[in-house]
């Protein structure tokens, strides 16, 4: 099997554009992924529902953004769930690939809506896979999670890990993703690149995750919510570094892989929070509740293979990450999002 793969200007002297569609293209992960495609002279099409998981201002303007940046930007605003928004968008353009990272994230929203997740993940993802078959789109290459992992007493986490301990209806959606890309590569063919993301974090991050939300309370001085004694250890993996991973995979023919896109290094929450008191220059207000259901003690990425088959090396250690992160905080149009 061909596909048509993605050249960059990094690797390449002559590069051709290619159309790419990048689905959830204007949230936190897919504006950087855009971004970057956009910077290498490609074709984008961004599918994204705008929906109000979290305030629809802040990928507003990240779509402001990427329309500013270049005219080979294309947004359609559709719904992964709904088949027929799926189908126009992909039936509208010759596409060369796609990059599937649409879903509904978080761990702790999916133990309170699970069929939601199952949905939009599972369902969403297949309308993604049918659709491109049908347009004779072979690339894929689809965003999961280190979820996946579990309470896993194995560090680092390695692909060849048996992942049979989902403790999320979040990780059991991306456990099913896996599954169906596995399936499609087998039955049709497709080149499947399923890439497991590691607590990513960096400017634009989503308002709901840890280090934005931390961010926003101790600037107004408002007590955090710490869930445990503070010992949860997670592998922060800076936004670059993960599109980095994403721009390889579209660079290469699989078959069907699975791969980790991590830090490969673990930061204890506590640490995490004096990273922040420290770029914020304040203090933070602790308020301790018990762990959560679905909180997974560590995040721990083996990396070898990211580094063998997409020369994968990520660069910004969390403690360069978080003051770049508060950087764009402190821009006036972002830490009110």
């Amino acid at each position: 099997m061909t596909c048509l793969i993605l050249d960059t200007p990094s690797t390449r002297g002559y590069f051709p554009s290619v159309n790419v569609l990048v689905t959830g293209g204007v949230g936190f992960i897919g504006f950087h992924v855009c971004e970057r495609l956009l910077q290498a002279g490609h074709t984008v099409c961004a599918l994204d529902d705008l929906n109000d998981f979290y305030d629809p201002a802040l990928k507003q303007s990240n779509l402001r953004d990427l329309q500013a940046l270049a005219q080979s930007f294309i947004f359609t605003q559709g719904d992964i769930t709904c088949r027929n928004d799926v189908d126009e968008v992909m039936g509208g353009m010759a596409f060369d690939q796609v990059i599937h990272l649409a879903a509904r994230a978080g761990v702790r929203p999916s133990l309170e809506q699970p069929a939601l997740y199952q949905r939009v993940n599972v369902e969403g993802t297949v309308n993604v896979l049918e659709a491109a078959r049908e347009n004779g789109v072979k690339k894929i290459t689809i965003a999961s999670s280190s979820s996946v992992y579990g309470v896993n007493s194995k560090v680092p986490f390695s692909e060849d890990d048996p992942i049979f301990n989902a403790i999320s209806p979040y990780a059991a959606s991306k456990l099913a993703c896996e599954a169906l890309g596995h399936v499609y590569h087998h039955v049709h063919g497709m080149d499947i690149c399923m890439l497991r993301f590691f607590t990513v974090y960096g400017p634009r991050q989503r308002p709901d995750l840890a280090i934005h939300k931390f961010a926003r309370l101790m600037t107004a001085a408002q007590p955090i919510p710490v869930f445990g004694d503070g010992t949860t250890a997670r592998d922060y993996t800076y936004v670059e570094d993960t599109v980095d991973g994403v721009i390889a995979a579209t660079e290469r023919e699989f078959g069907y892989e699975i791969i980790n896109l991590g830090e490969s290094q673990t930061i204890e929450l506590h640490r995490l929070i004096e990273l922040l008191e420290n770029a914020l220059d304040t203090k933070a207000q602790i308020d301790r509740q018990p762990p959560q259901p679905g909180d997974v003690p560590i995040t721990f990425a083996s990396i070898d293979k990211a580094r063998r088959l997409l020369e994968y090396d990520p660069k910004v250690k969390i403690e360069d990450g978080i003051p770049r992160f508060v950087e764009w905080f402190r821009q006036p149009d972002s830490a009110s999002c």
